[in-house]
């Protein structure tokens, strides 16, 4: 074989190793991507009951009710359009409060009635807010 050929095979090589490692880890990066709904979004969509998601949206105001514990917290969420009731239990965040900006992740119920928050996460300054929630305000 000439020396141009040998050249020839050896960067065909490289590149279909290099395309198949890519291949393999967007292949294994896609099971792990969560994706983020608005609250129109999980009442009109098909989503699967086992999928780990995230729903963002404004707090609705005198919507926060507390459980004996402290612990629970059922709240509603709004774009604007469409509300969400959320359930979460666990220690809500310092900046948590009616009006704030919010994403929370975890699953919708079989009735699309209640998000199961395992995470809820608010804005970490008043003048930041995430673009996809912004978007979903202005329109």
């Amino acid at each position: 074989m000439k020396q141009k050929y040998k050249r020839l095979n050896i960067l065909l090589i490289f590149m279909f190793a290099i395309a198949s490692t890519i291949f393999f880890v967007l292949k294994a990066l896609e099971e792990k991507i969560v994706f983020f709904y608005s609250p129109t979004d999980i009442l009109n969509k098909e989503i699967s009951l086992s999928e780990l998601i995230r729903v963002g949206g404004l707090v609705v105001d005198n919507s926060i009710v507390f459980d004996s514990s402290g612990l629970e917290v059922l709240f509603s969420i709004t774009d604007k359009k469409n509300v969400l009731l959320i359930s979460y239990k666990g220690i809500l965040p310092d900046l948590f409060r009616e009006g704030q900006g919010i994403v929370a992740e975890g699953s919708i119920n079989k009735g699309k009635k209640v998000f199961l928050a395992k995470k809820v996460l608010a804005k970490h300054d008043e003048n930041y807010m995430p673009p996809e929630i912004e978007k979903m305000i202005r329109n």
